[in-house]
């Protein structure tokens, strides 16, 4: 008697495959081909009929500037030639310093700690040595504001917690005579002229 179930059993699990392969699929109605229809496409199955479809890539729209007088183009222009100018020092400052924090937190040794801050510290420097100290006092403000915008913190913020906040006090009494303020943050709303020319500029597609 237990040999007959087991001999059932395995018919039943034998057989079960088979009868499932058996099931046909829904009827679906495919799409009519024209003679030029060579390109194959995805489709998707909507109430039996065959849908086709392509993946279209986002495209943006941006609505033309109208200015008031020739004066307000000129300083528009202006404004976003020194945009242009400092965002991929922003750029650069962000994957440096993000960079930084990965190494940092791959380490719990404090002299390799300060090793890792002091080389940051002079590749900043040798690239403010180049091309930084030649920008306009203009061009260093927008600097530090799009410096808050990458990486969410002041510039004095990250002196602050690189160099400490003696050094920090320095670089922003110094930097407040030729009419800089490292503490600077960045407004989306308060900067709109400097997130639009961003935005349109491209970096971010």
């Amino acid at each position: 008697m237990k040999f007959y179930k087991l001999l059932v059993l395995l018919i039943v699990i034998i057989a079960a495959p088979s009868v499932k392969a058996q099931v046909k699929p829904s009827p679906y109605k495919m799409p009519v081909l024209g003679k030029n229809d060579t390109i194959m496409v995805a489709s998707t199955n909507v109430d039996g009929e065959m849908i086709p479809w392509i993946p279209l890539n986002e495209v943006v729209i941006y609505g033309q500037r109208i200015f008031k007088s020739p004066a307000e183009r000129v300083a528009f222009n202006r404004l976003r030639y020194n945009v242009l100018k400092v965002m991929p020092y922003a750029l650069y400052a962000k994957r440096r310093y993000e960079q930084l924090e990965r190494d940092l937190a791959l380490t719990s040794n404090k002299r390799d700690q300060k090793k890792l801050v002091k080389a940051c510290d002079a590749e900043i420097k040798q690239m403010f040595n180049k091309e930084i100290k030649e920008l306009t006092i203009t061009q260093g403000k927008i600097l530090t504001k799009l410096v808050d915008r990458e990486l969410g913190r002041t510039t004095y913020d990250i002196i602050k917690e690189s160099k400490g906040g003696l050094k920090a006090f320095v670089y922003q009494s110094v930097a407040r005579v030729v009419g800089h303020n490292l503490k600077s943050t960045y407004s989306p709303v308060e900067d709109r002229e400097i997130e639009n020319i961003i935005i349109s500029s491209g970096y971010y597609q």
